[in-house]
């Protein structure tokens, strides 16, 4: 009898343990909605890739309009963090990857995707470094909530938020040998770059060729980029060639009042 009363006492304390980690998790996670069109990430690579377009979209979340900045350059921020642990882990990111809750990674609301940051806790001078991998928070007063691992770093697990600087140092270009972190950084800017218009995607690769080459009568770069993800494979058609984002984007407005349903600027 006493080992079946153990045995029911170990269930309950368990039972109530995982009750108060979502708990937690619910107070300080922030729902993260990906904006923009998933079939534009690059869900096979995490590290900086423009093929992340879709991520600068603007995008509207609880009724509010958020416009994510062309380029991290000389970005400073102040305000409170907040951190997002297992309720979000496994889940999908804004840039296509999925979060994993132990890396030092966070959610900012319109910084370019990959972006490395700096985040000072304010109130006990503690200092990270995390990259940008998805939307959030969208809470009112809060600026960027991190991995669980980097609220533990700087000691805002416990308390839930804290009142930080969050200092933009842009892509990294090289990484510690030892700690594998980055040390050197370049700045993000999607402005610059080789750029074309999407204006279809297909399942049937038949289907795309024949779009493609009726297309090739009138527009330049006319092709089909191959893309795969969990859905399957799709062939993405695209036209045109352009050497900065502002024009990919002014012809593809152009064309949709052409009579195209749908087409949008993406790097390649």
């Amino acid at each position: 009898m006493k080992l079946k009363i153990a045995i029911l006492m170990l269930f309950i304390f368990t039972v109530c343990i995982t009750g108060c980690s979502s708990a937690l998790d619910n107070t300080y996670g922030s729902g993260h909605i990906p904006p923009g069109e998933s079939s534009t990430y690059d869900k096979k690579t995490p590290a900086y890739n423009k093929k992340h377009l879709a991520t600068q979209r603007p995008y509207e979340v609880k009724g509010e309009r958020y416009t994510p900045i062309h380029s991290a350059t000389g970005f400073v921020q102040t305000g409170k963090a907040s951190w997002y642990g297992s309720q979000f882990h496994g889940r999908k990111t804004s840039n296509g990857e999925r979060y994993n809750m132990y890396d030092m990674t966070a959610a900012h609301k319109t910084l370019p995707m990959n972006t490395w940051v700096s985040v000072h806790n304010l109130e006990n001078n503690k200092k990270i470094i995390v990259r940008i991998n998805d939307r959030g928070p969208f809470i009112a007063g809060r600026i960027i909530d991190l991995s669980y691992t980097g609220a533990k770093r700087i000691g805002i697990v416990g308390p839930g938020t804290a009142q930080v600087r969050v200092t933009a140092l842009g892509q990294a270009a090289s990484y510690s040998e030892k700690t594998k972190t980055p040390v050197t950084f370049t700045p993000l800017d999607y402005w610059k770059g080789n750029f074309t218009v999407q204006i279809g995607a297909f399942k049937v690769k038949t289907n795309a060729e024949k779009y493609r080459d009726k297309l090739s009568k009138t527009y330049e770069n006319a092709h089909i980029e191959t893309f795969t993800d969990d859905r399957g494979t799709f062939y993405r058609v695209r036209i045109g060639r352009f050497s900065n984002l502002q024009d990919a984007i002014t012809f593809s407005e152009k064309i949709i009042t052409q009579g195209f349903g749908s087409a949008f600027a993406v790097a390649e």
